[in-house]
C-alpha cells in the first residue's frame, strides 16, 4: 500500500517492482526477486522456466501488475506459478488502478 500511496498509478510495472523491493528491504521482509521455477512434463524438464516477480517469506508468490484492471488470465498466470513452485499462496497486486487492488490466489 505504501508503494501505491507514494507513486500513485501510471508507471510501468518495473517501477513498482523496484519500489516494492525497497520496501521489503526497509521492513526486513525476506524475499527473492525474479525467482525462477523449472517446469516439468512427464518427468522431463522443459527448456522454459517461470519467473515469479517475487517470492516473499519463502512461501508467497507476489505478482505485480500495472494494468487497467485484473483479469482471469492474470489469476490463471498466478495459479500456474503456484503449481510450478509447489507453493499454495499467491498475491496478485495491481498498481494500475486509482486505488490499490489485490487478489489472494490459493492453489
Amino acid at each position: 500500500m505504501e508503494v501505491h500511496k507514494t507513486l500513485g498509478k501510471g508507471f510501468n510495472e518495473i517501477v513498482y517492482k523496484d519500489a516494492l523491493e525497497i520496501e521489503f528491504k526497509i521492513n526486513d521482509i525476506p524475499y527473492e526477486r525474479e525467482k525462477k521455477f523449472e517446469l516439468m512434463y512427464k518427468n522431463f524438464q522443459l527448456p522454459r522456466q517461470y519467473n515469479a516477480d517475487f517470492v516473499v517469506y519463502d512461501k508467497i508468490i507476489l505478482e505485480a501488475k500495472a494494468i487497467e484492471s485484473l483479469s482471469n488470465s492474470n489469476i490463471k498466470q498466478t495459479l500456474n506459478y503456484l503449481a510450478a513452485s509447489k507453493m499454495k499462496l499467491g498475491l496478485l497486486v495491481n498498481f494500475g488502478e486509482d486505488s490499490l487492488k489485490y487478489k489472494r490466489v490459493i492453489l
